[in-house]
């Protein structure tokens, strides 16, 4: 077995991600460049080949480096999946322990394989508290509304005595649904993405990426961003107003967004990543999806624990009570150069 890195994708990279039972619309190479090409991130293509040259494991890593946390490995950051696809655990396991020695002579604090199954032949660390929040589909959308619970029925359909307009498109909606993102991660105490990152991201994946805006009387409302990979559809990012989350009219963007893939014939929604037994948890959990268990394994130095670059850690939970605090404009021309070196 070889093993080899490179800054940029082998030829046969693509068809080897489209191939594996594993392989999501975030590996292909295209979407791995994302880092780099919004922020300038050291990016390294690793692959193992047999003897013969055929290639049998890829493994995309990005490096990313803060102030607050350190210089760190993370395959795949800004999304959930992303980790190592290979042909069996042993191939895995070589390309783990080349990512390691990488991260190792780079002088990272950690690497982050973010995998949806426990790959028990890397034998590292690893963090169970993320899910995937997934509803399986049926093949029509009236079997979909009545599966979804007389509640949640009734709140759809007092929300569509609104004028709302739903629009479903492509890059040129993203300036709108920028325009909704930006106020409500702010809201949160997270830094956010520039709207280069979602222009470089719907250029990668235009295959696979839509994007939703929800108006009422003319005025954008909500907004969210769509990606198909395999027999699943995702939302990975959606925004609604304060005004769209006090009418119930997020609610009822995330019904358009069941029904579109229901005619696009899903099998299954994923409603993104959610911490266990969280708010966003019990939201998805309330239209029926079930939690799928990520498993994210970890090389760390000797004596080092699992990081926590979230809001459980203490430097994390101060900044984002002074973003929360900080006007407007000003997380919005700072958020971009932060969120850069957050996974």
């Amino acid at each position: 077995m070889e093993i080899e890195s490179t800054t940029s994708s082998p030829p046969e990279w693509d068809a080897y991600v489209r191939c594996h039972p594993q392989g999501t619309a975030y590996h292909l190479s295209a979407a791995v460049a994302i880092g780099n090409e919004t922020f300038g991130l050291r990016t390294t293509y690793c692959v193992a080949r047999e003897a013969g040259g055929r290639l049998i494991g890829v493994l995309p890593v990005v490096e990313q480096s803060s102030v607050l946390f350190g210089r760190f490995h993370v395959s795949l950051p800004f999304f959930t999946y992303g980790g190592i696809l290979a042909d069996d655990e042993e191939v895995a396991a070589v390309l783990a322990r080349h990512a390691a020695d990488l991260a190792r002579a780079r002088h990272a604090g950690h690497l982050e394989l973010r995998h949806t199954e426990l790959l028990s032949g890397l034998n590292l660390p690893r963090r169970t508290d993320k899910v995937s929040m997934l509803l399986p589909l049926p093949s029509s959308e009236a079997a979909l509304f009545r599966q979804l619970g007389a509640r949640l029925r009734s709140r759809i359909r007092r929300v569509d005595r609104q004028a709302l307009q739903f629009e479903w498109g492509g890059a040129g909606l993203l300036p709108d649904f920028y325009g909704v993102f930006a106020p409500a991660m702010h809201a949160l105490g997270t830094p956010v993405y520039p709207r280069r990152f979602f222009e470089t991201t719907y250029r990668a994946l235009s295959q696979h990426i839509r994007v939703l805006v929800v108006r009422l009387s003319g005025e954008v409302q909500a907004g969210a961003i769509l990606i198909g990979h395999g027999s699943r559809i995702e939302v990975p990012w959606s925004a609604a107003t304060p005004v769209a989350k006090h009418a119930g009219i997020n609610m009822r963007m995330y019904w358009e967004m069941l029904r579109e893939a229901v005619r696009l014939e899903a099998q299954a929604f994923d409603f993104g990543r959610s911490t266990r037994d969280s708010g966003t948890y019990q939201f998805k959990a309330r239209w029926g999806a079930m939690p799928l268990q990520l498993h994210w394994h970890y090389w760390l130095p000797e004596g080092a624990s699992i990081p926590k670059l979230n809001h459980s850690n203490p430097k994390y939970a101060l900044a984002a009570s002074v973003w929360r605090r900080m006007p407007l404009w000003c997380a919005n021309v700072l958020g971009p150069h932060i969120i850069r070196n957050l996974p």
